[in-house]
């Protein structure tokens, strides 16, 4: 079965509500190009408005997960998966145990202190995994990248697009398809819509689906009114595109 063949078979620019182990089962065997997701870091995460995140405080759903991941994406492709650092061993025997090999880290650095202990903590951290043997990115980013703060306003964990945006570019061309299968606030697939991607998004938590849907239909009336002007130009990433429009379209909407 060809590619687009498998593509046609997926509900594609949209988010499912759903538990996302169930719904991956339902998808095609080597059906997403990329994989960028930021799942339950399982350290039973509370936010100051007593925001929670539903399976962050157990890991039944870890492996489970990950092997419906590795199975989706695509041979010779890469996922890149956010974790918690205090669980580190348990997503890496998950990772290992699904058929990913880690070939990269990444450090995201914040500018504000997230909480304070024996050191401030100012960065988050992912790891890049392949399945196969991936092509090497034409122009490689470094492995430290800015991360401003997205105000948490949509989700407690709330990821800005800025610093995933050049993730979806290193990693995919226009056309093919994003994969968040714990979507959250809608922040990966928001960055593929904004890139001239794909996307698919997995959010099983009523709130956090609702403002994701709506998230991605502001993106979308956004992106259409900026197209209607005769001076936008066909990707907000070339490198003509003022900065501040840049930044307008990558904030948190």
């Amino acid at each position: 079965m060809n590619t687009n063949t498998i593509q046609q078979q997926l509900p594609v620019n949209t988010i499912l509500h759903d538990n996302c182990i169930e719904a991956m089962r339902q998808m095609p065997a080597n059906s997403v190009d990329f994989i960028l997701t930021d799942p339950p870091y399982l350290v039973n995460y509370r936010d100051r408005d007593g925001r929670t995140i539903q399976n962050d405080a157990k890991a039944d759903w870890l492996k489970p997960a990950m092997r419906e991941a590795y199975r989706v994406l695509k041979q010779d492709r890469v996922a890149v998966m956010f974790y918690g650092w205090t669980k580190v061993d348990m997503f890496f025997d998950a990772w290992k145990d699904a058929g990913f090999q880690p070939i990269g880290h990444l450090v995201f650095r914040k500018s504000y202190s997230s909480k304070s202990r024996f050191f401030r903590y100012q960065h988050e951290q992912a790891f890049l995994l392949a399945k196969g043997r991936p092509p090497l990115p034409k122009h490689p980013l470094g492995d430290v990248l800015d991360m401003p703060y997205s105000g948490n306003k949509l989700h407690p964990t709330q990821k800005p697009v800025a610093a995933l945006v050049p993730l979806v570019r290193s990693f995919t061309l226009p056309g093919e398809l994003v994969f968040d299968p714990f979507a959250g606030s809608g922040s990966s697939c928001a960055a593929a819509m904004l890139t001239g991607r794909k996307y698919l998004g997995i959010e099983m938590d009523d709130a956090y689906f609702e403002q994701a849907a709506s998230r991605m239909s502001r993106v979308k009336e956004r992106i259409a009114a900026k197209r209607s002007s005769p001076s936008f130009p066909r990707s907000i990433h070339d490198p003509s595109v003022p900065g501040s429009l840049k930044a307008d379209h990558c904030s948190a909407m």
